[in-house]
């Protein structure tokens, strides 16, 4: 509930980032989009003047889709939606038409954005989706769509914005409950149908100091969105950065070219996405020795200590974080310890590749059994990491069961399991569902995941059980070469057998072109595991 305005209490919301900064930075850079340039004066401009245009369509709690790359209407949508007292739903741009339509039916989404590229997987919604009475076409001038959709956006963005007329009454950057929800994001839903996690105003607060701190964002901050702002709000960053009073530098396609231009002519501080950021970032043919500090933060899955000492090489620093959904994105970190210094590069970048400890907004995640009880802090015995706090969602939209199952015991369930090292750091080994169990022995596939891709001619490797009549599983392994490089099964069995016990060495390793990925860099290892199996039944 709301509590009474006091002298000594105030309701926390991220919409006082952006009024802060524009009052205190009006003509610093806010936003660079190819040739579009933004002062925070414009920005919070341009955002007061679209939550206007909302306030006259929707009622408060109204649910607000956009379904765009990562664009500056997008960003502005994260303090225009929820200052016109509406709830933020980014949808992920590479869903098809049915699944948009499931998340835009389950929120009851009243008025919903479209980027001009992906109006064709939107063009049923208005005959399927009840709840939805405007579709809004963004266009966006640094592209040209080659097959333009018509017949489908009820307005374009521009003219929506125009529709509001005379002196408005001003706008409080604000909330009155900082409980209230400021967002839903739907999770991919690789084994089921999407669950909307709801974040409240405070949680996205508290969050976002906690990216401002651990990435060190200050108003010199140059941060390069190959990051989904549709991914937990872009691990709030759309709030972080804008707090710091920093540069968002808007990219609507992860690319190699497009990302070292970005770095090599505006001079990136900053940049956050799934290990494949890093490896394309590394493996691209324009890389080279950097001539300003690059921080890179990455999560979602154990970076390789490969590619983490090719991006020292270059004078990067890779930041290891560890979250889900459910916790507004990272929720631990992988904080430096100077005696590192001592190590070799490969003992250094195995230590950097863990998940570390809670962040300052956080609690300190636990490494539990089925009991509840913490496991041994010996880096050997695994449990499945449980985490609450400030920045734990408030639970699924219209769905109270799972929300009970989620936080049963009185902590979030990740699913995840993990270690507890001696140092207090945490190590995630495998989703609970993805552990590997041949011969009454548990195989992490993480485990087997590092030690192939430690070969230098391997990119990418995806690890998955699959039937063994002897030993119920075995490990088979997928496997992405580097462009140019060579590697024969032989070599990379050879190669991980001597870093693992035998018992854990794949016998079964295919060489592939690609791998089926969510699209926050997420192998989705049941289609491998699937297709695998069918062969294995053939």
């Amino acid at each position: 509930m709301p509590t009474t305005p006091t002298a000594n209490h105030s309701e926390l919301s991220p919409l006082r980032f952006l009024e802060r900064s524009a009052a205190v930075f009006p003509d610093r850079t806010a936003i660079i989009h190819g040739h579009r340039h933004y002062t925070y004066r414009e920005f919070a401009a341009e955002v007061e003047q679209l939550a206007h245009a909302l306030r006259e369509r929707i009622d408060p709690g109204d649910r607000v889709a956009y379904l765009s790359p990562n664009t500056p209407e997008l960003l502005m949508a994260h303090f225009a939606v929820p200052l016109a007292g509406g709830v933020l739903i980014a949808l992920n741009s590479r869903l098809a038409g049915p699944e948009l339509e499931y998340i835009l039916e389950h929120s009851g989404t009243r008025i919903l954005f479209v980027d001009s590229e992906f109006l064709g997987s939107v063009t049923t919604v208005r005959d399927l989706v009840s709840s939805v009475q405007e579709i809004v076409e963004i266009p966006d001038s640094t592209i040209t769509v080659t097959d333009p959709v018509t017949g489908v956006a009820t307005a374009l963005y521009d003219d929506f914005l125009r529709t509001v007329d005379g002196v408005q009454e001003p706008l409080v950057w604000g909330v009155d409950d900082e409980q209230r929800i400021i967002a839903i994001n739907y999770t991919s839903g690789t084994t089921g149908k999407p669950k909307g996690v709801m974040y409240s105003h405070r949680g996205a607060y508290l969050n976002s100091f906690g990216e401002t701190f651990h990435n060190g964002f200050t108003g010199d901050t140059k941060y390069l969105w190959t990051l989904p702002m549709f991914h937990c709000n872009g691990w709030c960053t759309p709030w972080a950065v804008t707090a710091a009073g920093g540069t968002h530098v808007c990219l609507r396609a992860v690319r190699a070219d497009a990302i070292w231009d970005a770095i090599d002519t505006l001079g990136i501080t900053n940049l956050c996405g799934a290990p494949t950021v890093c490896s394309t970032i590394a493996d691209a043919p324009q890389a080279h020795p950097l001539a300003t500090p690059l921080r890179i933060t990455t999560a979602g899955a154990p970076p390789s200590p490969t590619v983490i000492g090719q991006l020292e090489t270059l004078g990067a620093t890779v930041v290891h974080v560890y979250g889900l959904t459910e916790v507004y994105g990272p929720y631990t970190i992988c904080e430096y310890q100077e005696s590192w210094d001592e190590c070799s590069p490969e003992e250094r970048a195995v230590l950097i590749s863990r998940q570390g400890v809670g962040m300052l907004q956080a609690e300190t995640a636990r490494v539990v059994d089925p009991q509840m009880r913490d496991v041994p802090a010996d880096g050997e015995t695994m449990g499945e990491i449980v985490l609450r706090g400030n920045n734990v969602m408030l639970g699924y939209y219209r769905d109270p069961e799972a929300t009970a199952e989620a936080f049963a015991g009185g902590w979030f369930h990740t699913g995840d399991l993990g270690v507890m090292h001696p140092d207090g750091y945490i190590q995630l080994k495998d989703r609970a569902k993805d552990i590997i169990i041949s011969g009454g022995e548990n195989i992490s596939t993480v485990e087997v995941e590092q030690a192939i891709v430690s070969h230098p001619a391997v990119a990418d490797v995806a690890v998955v059980g699959v039937p063994d009549e002897k030993w119920g599983e075995r490990p088979k392994a997928f496997v992405l070469l580097r462009p140019g490089a060579e590697a024969t099964v032989d070599q990379l069995v050879a190669h991980t057998r001597g870093l693992l016990a035998g018992y854990k060495v794949p016998r079964d390793i295919a060489f592939a072109t690609d791998l089926p990925r969510t699209p926050t860099g997420k192998i989705l290892k049941y289609q491998l595991r699937s297709g695998a199996e069918a062969a294995t039944r053939g």
